[in-house]
C-alpha cells in the first residue's frame, strides 16, 4: 500500500489525460501545446531551481554521470547489436535501441522520484537529462542518419547536433542553473517565485500530456519488437545502471535511487516523433504505449525492492 500510495497518483494523472482526450474534453492539439509548455518552460525552470539551490560541486557528480551514462549507453549498444543480428537495418536498429536506453526522465521519472526522495530528484533529473541530451539522443539519431546514408560528413553532422544542443531549453537551463550556483548570484524574490511556480507545474502537466498522447495508439502486428523494446527499457536499463553504480559508487544514496527510478521510466514521450523520419512511428508509438502501461507494475516493484533492500 505504501508503494501504491506513491505510484497510483502518478498513473491516475496519466489516466486523466487519456480519458480527457478520449472523451473529447481536450483536443490533441491542446495536449501538444501543454507538452510544449512543459518542455520549453516548466522543466527548464525546475532544473534551474534545483541547480541554483546547491553548490556546483554537489550537483555535477562524476560517478553519477559515469554510472548512468555507461548504463544507458550499454543498453543502446546491446539493443543495436540484437536488432542487427535479427536482420534490422542500421537506422531501424538505432531507433529501436533509442527506445531501450533513453528514459522519459522529465515526464514520468522525475514525478515518481520526487515522491520517493524529495527535492534531490531535481538534481537527478538535471544530470540524467545531461546524459540524454548530450549523449544518448544525438548518438542514436547520428547512427540512424548514418544508416540512411544521407551522405553527410561527420563534421557536418556534429555541427548540426551542436546547433540543436545550443538551442535546447534543457541545456540552456542546465548552464543557467550551474552559473547561478557557481557565481552565487541572488535571484530577486519575485523572479524566484515565478520560477518556483513554473517548476511546480512541471510534474502534473507532464503526466497529463503522457496520458493524452497515449490515446489512440495501437500495438497489433508488432508484438516481438514491442516486447523487446519494452523489456529492455523497463528491466534491463535500470539493472545496468544499478550495476555501474556498483562500479562507480556515490555517497548520496538518494541521488542513486533517483537515477534508478528515472532509468525505470518508459522511453521519451516524443519517441514516435523521432521514429517518423525513419518510417517507424507506428512501432515507436506501440512501444511507448506498452512501456507506459507496463511501467506501473515495474516501477512499483522497483520502489518496493528499494524499500526492502535499503538501497
Amino acid at each position: 500500500m505504501e508503494v501504491l500510495a506513491i505510484t497510483a497518483p502518478i498513473f491516475m494523472l496519466i489516466a486523466l489525460g487519456y480519458l480527457a482526450v478520449m472523451g473529447g474534453v481536450v483536443a490533441r492539439d491542446h495536449v501538444h501545446g501543454v507538452g510544449r509548455f512543459v518542455v520549453t518552460l516548466a522543466l527548464p525552470a525546475l532544473i534551474v531551481r534545483a541547480l541554483s539551490q546547491q553548490a556546483l560541486t554537489d550537483v555535477f557528480n562524476a560517478h553519477y554521470l559515469l554510472a548512468y551514462g555507461l548504463g544507458s549507453l550499454s543498453v543502446l549498444l546491446l539493443g543495436l547489436g540484437l536488432t542487427r543480428l535479427q536482420g534490422q537495418s542500421l537506422d531501424q536498429g538505432a531507433i529501436m535501441a533509442m527506445g531501450m536506453g533513453t528514459a522519459n526522465s522529465g515526464f514520468i521519472g522525475y514525478p515518481i522520484a520526487v515522491m520517493v526522495i524529495g527535492p534531490t530528484a531535481g538534481v537527478a533529473l538535471a544530470l540524467c537529462m545531461l546524459i540524454e541530451n548530450m549523449l544518448m539522443i544525438p548518438l542514436s539519431l547520428a547512427l540512424a542518419e548514418a544508416g540512411r546514408q544521407q551522405g553527410l560528413s561527420i563534421s557536418r553532422m556534429l555541427l548540426t547536433t551542436l546547433r540543436q544542443l545550443i538551442r535546447n531549453p534543457i541545456i540552456i537551463a542546465i548552464v543557467t542553473g550551474a552559473t547561478i550556483s557557481l557565481t552565487g548570484i541572488n535571484v530577486p524574490a519575485p523572479l524566484y517565485k515565478a520560477l518556483d511556480m513554473l517548476a511546480n507545474a512541471s510534474a502534473p502537466a507532464a503526466l497529463f500530456v503522457i496520458g493524452g498522447t497515449l490515446y489512440g495508439l495501437r500495438v497489433q502486428g508488432m508484438y516481438r519488437d514491442v516486447a523487446q523494446i519494452t523489456l529492455a527499457k523497463l528491466v534491463v536499463h535500470p539493472l545496468l545502471v544499478l550495476l555501474f553504480f556498483q562500479l562507480f559508487p556515490i555517497d548520496n544514496t538518494e541521488l542513486m535511487i533517483g537515477a534508478l527510478l528515472i532509468a525505470s521510466a518508459p522511453m521519451l514521450s516524443v519517441y514516435p516523433i523521432f521514429g517518423t523520419r525513419f518510417a517507424m512511428d507506428g512501432l515507436c508509438a506501440a512501444a511507448l504505449l506498452a512501456a507506459t502501461t507496463g511501467a506501473f507494475f515495474t516501477i512499483s516493484t522497483a520502489i518496493w525492492l528499494i524499500h526492502q533492500t535499503g538501497v
